[in-house]
């Protein structure tokens, strides 16, 4: 494929989200936005093909499922599925159609699939930063007002690490945090994603320290 004819598709796939993909607060197309920026920036420096790395990380969220939903873990390959049937009558290129569907299934923290190729690697690790730092912080909130999540637990709402009590990040929005977020930079495939990753987590420790001061 040309650079010419990714950035082409890179062009349709933006427009098919704009039109399609109603998202919520932390899934909106800023976020796809975002995550497709820090795709292109991975891929460059990683020397994944575009062709595969762009459409995966623009549709990566074509279908969204509540994070409270039973089926939560099935988000990424309906994801997958609705990408590739769109692209298939598009006419995207057949041979790469399997590649997309890969690197969209195997960008979510919940389907815990690994990913195989540079490509899905790339998705996974652009999405991953979205969650850390200060957009990490507040989509982490916003999530969190949605699902009717207190702040922080009221007595211990900055935990230490390793936390002493029992973590529940449906209850405090603060726990998942300590069940999920700090522990991203270690989840990274990229080097890039990697030191970009770790500069975020630093914030995010500032951030608990001042939490803690305020609400200690």
């Amino acid at each position: 494929m040309s650079p010419a004819e990714v950035e082409a598709w890179a062009g349709r796939c933006e427009a098919h989200v704009r039109e399609t993909v109603a998202g919520d607060a932390a899934h909106d197309t800023a976020h796809v936005r975002r995550v497709v920026a820090w795709a292109r920036r991975l891929a460059e420096a990683e020397g994944a093909d575009l062709g595969v790395a762009l459409p995966a990380a623009w549709l990566h969220d074509a279908v969204t499922v509540p994070k409270d939903a039973p089926d939560r873990a099935r988000a990424s390959a309906l994801a997958a599925e609705a990408a590739t049937e769109w692209l298939r009558r598009e006419g995207f290129p057949a041979d790469r159609l399997g590649a997309v569907a890969h690197a969209i299934e195997a960008h979510s923290w919940s389907a815990g699939i690994e990913p195989r190729t540079v490509e899905a690697a790339v998705v996974q690790d652009a999405d991953r930063l979205d969650a850390l730092g200060a957009i990490g912080v507040a989509r982490l909130y916003a999530t969190a007002g949605a699902l009717g999540s207190a702040l922080a637990h009221p007595t211990d709402p900055v935990p230490a690490e390793p936390p002493t009590r029992p973590l529940d990040d449906r209850r405090w929005a603060t726990d998942h945090l300590f069940v999920k977020v700090l522990r991203l930079p270690a989840t990274m495939r990229t080097a890039a994603g990697r030191a970009e990753a770790e500069r975020r987590v630093a914030f995010l420790h500032t951030f608990l320290r001042q939490l803690a001061t305020e609400v200690g």
